[in-house]
This record gives structure tokens, C-alpha cells and sequence, in this order.
């Protein structure tokens, strides 16, 4: 085997080979039937997308949660300075008559943590939901600007 790789053509396969082109993939012969349960579960949680802004008034974080309502939804903070954000996505119920071709949304438990730095208004903190987008603003305490005072110089 050559330590150059040639680049036109003729390349034997080989998962040893620093230069081959092969990916391996140790999981591509496993049954989808055999996937765990706990790797359903957190798919939700791996898609949850939030977006956290800071503007000179607030922190915004949205988060992209479509199908679900504000009942499936909780927003809390806990020990004083995390805001959590967590839910539940059902899965579908299954009717003996149907027949599945592609099941791609994810289902189950989502949970997302964010520390909120110290200018945040804690008891201030407001949530919506606007079609299938979460909108957490947290108003942020306004920084006193402090007093300047000239003095005169004499001499």
C-alpha cells in the first residue's frame, strides 16, 4: 500500500488507511427496531433550538417548539439564577389499520437550562407562545450611569 494516495482512480478500500474515502460506521448493520429507548427520548431534547438575544432592555430566548401548546410547556427558574425550560412531545397513537412509510418528527421529553447573569430581573420574567415559538424575555436591571461632576481647577 502506497503513503500516497492516488487521486485518479484504482483506490483499494481499507478502514486502515489514513488516506481511503470509506467512512465507517459502526451502527450500519443494527436493526432500527433494536434502537433504545432512552435514544427516542432524547432526540426532543437534541432538536430543541433556542435562541438567546441580549438587547440593552432584556435577554430574549426563543425556542422553536412546533405542534406542541403552552399546556405541554413549563418555564420555571430554580435555584434562583436557572431558567429551565422543559416539556413533552406525545408520540402519535398508532391504529392497527395504518401503515407507517416515514416517521421523522421526534417525540418524547425536552429539557433546556440557561444560568441568567446577575442583571437579570428575576421576578420579572415573562413567557408566550406564538405560533409553535416560545418567547422567554427576562428584563435586565438597568445600570445606573453614574454621577459625574466637574471640578474646577484653579491656579
Amino acid at each position: 500500500m502506497s503513503l500516497i494516495p492516488s487521486f485518479f482512480g484504482s483506490r483499494r478500500s481499507n478502514i486502515l488507511d489514513p488516506f481511503s474515502l470509506e467512512i465507517w460506521d459502526p451502527f450500519k448493520d443494527f436493526p432500527l427496531s433494536s434502537e433504545p429507548q432512552f435514544a427516542k427520548e432524547t432526540s426532543a431534547l437534541v432538536n430543541t433550538r433556542v435562541d438567546w438575544k441580549e438587547t440593552p432592555e432584556a435577554h430574549v430566548f426563543k425556542a422553536d417548539l412546533p405542534g406542541l401548546n403552552k399546556k405541554e410547556l413549563k418555564v420555571e427558574v430554580e435555584d434562583d439564577r436557572v431558567l429551565q425550560i422543559s416539556g413533552e412531545r406525545k408520540v402519535e397513537k398508532e391504529e392497527k389499520k395504518d401503515t407507517w412509510h416515514r416517521v421523522e418528527r421526534s417525540s418524547g421529553k425536552f429539557l433546556r437550562r440557561f444560568r441568567l447573569p446577575e442583571n437579570a430581573k428575576m421576578d420579572q420574567i415573562k413567557a408566550s407562545m406564538e405560533n409553535g415559538v416560545l418567547t422567554v424575555t427576562v428584563p435586565k436591571v438597568e445600570v445606573k450611569k453614574p454621577d459625574v461632576k466637574s471640578i474646577e481647577i484653579s491656579g
